[in-house]
């Protein structure tokens, strides 16, 4: 597939090594010099140096035989307007284009979908963002939430804790704790090591990472079987109130206690009315005293929300060592996740988020979901299966007879309304939504292919 990517910041880049992996043709465009010679010197990618909403830049990128525009700059207005240029000279078949501002999002209908401005997808990083944090929040104990077949299966990723009953055990002893509930163990991170594609006789450790997948309801039942769980949160303490901690406020203030904390007092009293059962604080998440009075000892769930990295990591430690139970940090540059320790209990990547968004729409074939995780590691996908038995790979038979990679695993399917816990007895229907996981990128197009329809494969 032919892909033009504009803007080469985090985001633009990480999509490039992320796409150039997988034997795309990809030309990336930015105005900074610097920034794609760092980029052509250690991925295999085309550059274009220019503005990308300029006619003569897209000529010189190959729109004219583009698959995809995907426009990712800083500047929603060059985003927007690169999509309608490519759309009028090139007709140019899918437009992607990340919008951030709420100006042009509460207008989504009247701009996007009349076809006013031609974009196809519209990916907004805040509030991908504000979802993700909320599901953590709703789901005590997780590390990552991830919503497969509209949120009736999810992927859910917890630290094994001594005390877990199943901690020390065989996964297979879960079934005999858990009789009435189906879940599956998708993979294992363990520090050190490589990933584990986990058997029945696989041994859970302390601290290891464990990805399994359940129905929706069952989530709560199978995180208390690897971690003594945490109470439900009550109370949440956002710094920053910029568009994601108004937004994430906004969405909390029903069911939870929520106090916010900002600088700027201009913002303060744009908050005060936009918030209706929100305590909105003039000050700094880095003040002892402010944190100690507003009973930081007592809070569930601190989340540091602002746009500057030192500050949220600096915050959420302080937070963390005063009594804070759980620490929620946005981090926007990858080098930072690597870094920090255990004061930090889940480090939030917008960039890694909106990626996930945005492959949903790039992958081949039938995809309905794509999650990154693990910074880009490990991927899990939701596939629609296709065909019959003489047209498909997959269609009509086990799930112990698919030729699937090593570092692959089928963790669940939706049939209509009903949720499988992949076994290897499971036969896989025609529409059935298959959600796999992958602990190797690279194999990606292997399970692309196996998905594809075709003839003559009996």
């Amino acid at each position: 597939m032919k892909i033009i990517i504009l803007g080469a910041g985090q985001v633009g880049g990480t999509l490039a090594e992320h796409l150039a992996d997988e034997k795309n043709d990809i030309t990336v465009v930015d105005e900074q010099t610097s920034t794609l010679k760092r980029l052509a010197e250690r991925l295999d990618v085309r550059t274009v140096l220019g503005n990308g909403a300029h006619p003569s830049t897209l000529m010189d990128a190959g729109a004219e035989n583009a698959d995809m525009l995907i426009a990712v700059t800083d500047s929603d207005e060059i985003n927007m307007l690169a999509c309608s240029v490519a759309f009028t000279l090139y007709r140019t078949p899918t437009k992607i284009s990340r919008v951030r501002s709420a100006n042009y999002l509460v207008e989504h209908q009247a701009l996007f979908e009349s076809g006013a401005i031609p974009v196809d997808v519209i990916i907004g990083p805040e509030q991908l963002v504000t979802t993700n944090i909320e599901q953590l929040i709703a789901n005590p104990g997780s590390l990552q939430v991830l919503d497969f077949a509209g949120g009736r299966i999810r992927l859910v990723a917890v630290k094994a804790l001594d005390g877990g009953p199943i901690v020390g055990r065989e996964l297979q002893e879960i079934r005999e704790h858990m009789p009435r509930v189906d879940t599956r163990v998708a993979a294992i991170f363990r520090a050190g090591g490589d990933p584990i594609i986990p058997e029945g006789t696989t041994v859970v450790e302390p601290n290891d990472e464990v990805f399994f997948i359940a129905a929706r309801e069952h989530i709560r039942e199978v995180t208390s079987e690897l971690r003594k769980i945490d109470k439900p949160y009550h109370r949440v303490m956002i710094v920053g109130g910029g568009n994601i901690g108004a937004t994430l406020a906004q969405r909390l203030e029903r069911r939870y206690q929520v106090k916010v904390i900002e600088r700027s007092y201009e913002r303060c009293r744009t908050l005060s009315d936009l918030l209706e059962d929100t305590i909105v604080l003039h000050g700094s998440g880095n003040e002892p005293l402010l944190l100690k009075q507003e009973n930081i000892e007592n809070t569930d769930v601190f989340c540091a929300l602002t746009d500057n990295d030192e500050s949220n990591i600096m915050m959420s430690m302080l937070a963390k060592r005063l009594g804070a139970k759980k620490v929620i940090t946005l981090i926007t540059n990858s080098a930072y996740a690597d870094l920090i320790g255990d004061d930090i209990d889940i480090a939030i990547s917008p960039q890694q988020v909106t990626i996930s968004s945005l492959l949903m729409h790039v992958r081949q074939g039938d995809i309905n979901a794509v999650h990154s995780l693990r910074r880009g590691a490990a991927e899990a996908i939701e596939l629609t299966a296709h065909g019959d038995a003489r047209s498909s790979k997959v269609v009509g038979r086990r799930l112990d007879e698919l030729n699937l990679p090593s570092s692959v695993t089928v963790g669940a399917i939706l049939r209509g309304e009903e949720v499988l816990i992949a076994h290897g007895d499971v036969v896989v229907e025609a529409n059935d939504h298959v959600i796999l996981f992958l602990t190797d990128r690279t194999q990606i197009s292997a399970v692309e292919k196996l998905f594809a329809v075709g003839f003559g494969f009996i």
